[in-house]
């Protein structure tokens, strides 16, 4: 304990983020480095690792919300395995060695998430042993960031609008930042953080990447630029019947996740609409997510901030037709994607959550109220020495 109380005490640290998403396609991880100055944090990032999962790991996942409590217990110390790799070898590509590093931060990967309805509370479920990564890089670490926040009332999600407002506040200016991962979300970052608003818009890439998994029968993982869908055309009743979900109409706080834009959704549409050509559905499915994404900024973002600028990061934004439907749809405020400020795409998240761990490590609290609906602000995450 006595180190993570000297690490505590740091005014600068240096820490290895890793974040699996809702695309449940790898490992992404930062070396980021966090100094306090002024009372303001300066955030550096150092170096950017990609690590695949492999298919086989892929498919355990993707099944383990259904599979036994054996399943989710051994895929729990198997991802701590895989994030530990990843973690030794963005350090080793970084040229450091794991003595350079003062912390870990690790989303884990979510198995499920269960927002608050009403008076019941939520819960939700990340894997991904922190043991397992602390013992094997003899780092500590500090993980599973979404608990705390359900407990006090929150949806757990989204997280990430304090590094957010951390990396884009603009004096004068009110932006957003949309990622587009498997689930989509929004922040809006406002001159004062008390005014930052965010949550998920609905699906990301989660439903095109089902659809053409089952489509083609696992030949294909994802539509490469949307160009399957760029050569269909919507289905009109379906794209009625998917904006009319009771989701969309939902005010914020709200979160989602793929137990509701997920593989069942995507198994019920091809049963119905099974007669449609592969690009017809893709078409649909992709003009679904850019148009939930836009009626979010038109319902409850627009009436209220003036936004001049749209932050794009994420996955999805590299599908060129979204991105096309995006700009038509969300004209005339201007859509930038994250690489202008420096950050490359698939970072944004990972860096998100080292700033998260910092602030934990300093004792403050890294939940926006106005984001989760959190009754309180509270200090995020676990720490594993």
């Amino acid at each position: 304990m006595k180190n993570i109380l000297k690490i505590c005490r740091k005014s600068s640290r240096t820490i290895l983020s890793l974040m699996s998403g809702t695309s449940h396609d790898g490992v992404d991880a930062v070396i980021v480095r966090i100094s306090t100055k002024d009372k303001n944090l300066r955030v550096k990032l150092l170096r950017h690792y990609s690590y695949s999962y492999t298919g086989a790991l892929r498919a355990k996942i993707l099944t383990a919300f259904s599979g036994t409590t054996k399943d989710i217990c051994t895929l729990n110390f198997e991802l701590g395995e895989v994030f530990a790799n990843a973690a030794l070898n963005c350090i080793k590509k970084a040229g450091l060695s794991p003595k350079d590093i003062d912390a870990i931060a690790s989303h884990g990967q979510t198995i499920y998430h269960l927002p608050p309805e009403g008076r019941a509370g939520g819960s939700t479920l990340q894997i991904g042993e922190s043991s397992v990564i602390a013992e094997r890089t003899q780092i500590p670490v500090v993980s599973d960031f979404r608990t705390r926040d359900m407990a006090a009332g929150g949806h757990g999600a989204p997280l990430v609008p304090l590094a957010d407002y951390i990396l884009f506040y603009e004096e004068g200016a009110v932006k957003a930042v949309q990622n587009i991962g498997g689930i989509a979300n929004l922040t809006v970052v406002p001159e004062k953080i008390s005014k930052v608003r965010a949550f998920d818009t609905g699906p990301g890439m989660s439903l095109i990447d089902e659809a053409v998994k089952l489509l083609t029968n696992g030949r294909m993982h994802y539509d490469i630029n949307g160009a399957l869908a760029k050569k269909g055309k919507a289905i009109t009743l379906l794209l009625d019947e998917l904006l009319s979900h009771p989701y969309f109409k939902k005010k914020p706080p709200k979160s989602t996740g793929r137990e509701t834009f997920g593989k069942t959704m995507v198994k019920d549409i091809i049963t119905c609409y099974g007669n449609a050509s592969v690009e017809d559905i893709l078409s649909t499915l992709t003009m679904f997510t850019a148009i939930s994404i836009q009626r979010a900024y038109r319902d409850f973002v627009f009436p209220e901030f003036k936004v001049s600028e749209i932050i794009l990061c994420g996955g999805g934004c590299k599908n060129k037709f979204l991105l096309k439907l995006l700009k038509d749809l969300l004209a005339p405020v201007m859509l930038t994607p994250v690489e202008k400020y420096g950050i490359p795409y698939k970072a944004k998240e990972a860096l998100s959550f080292a700033i998260l761990a910092n602030e934990t490590l300093s004792g403050r609290a890294g939940n926006i109220q106005g984001a989760t609906g959190a009754k309180h602000p509270v200090i995020l995450g676990k720490i594993t020495p």
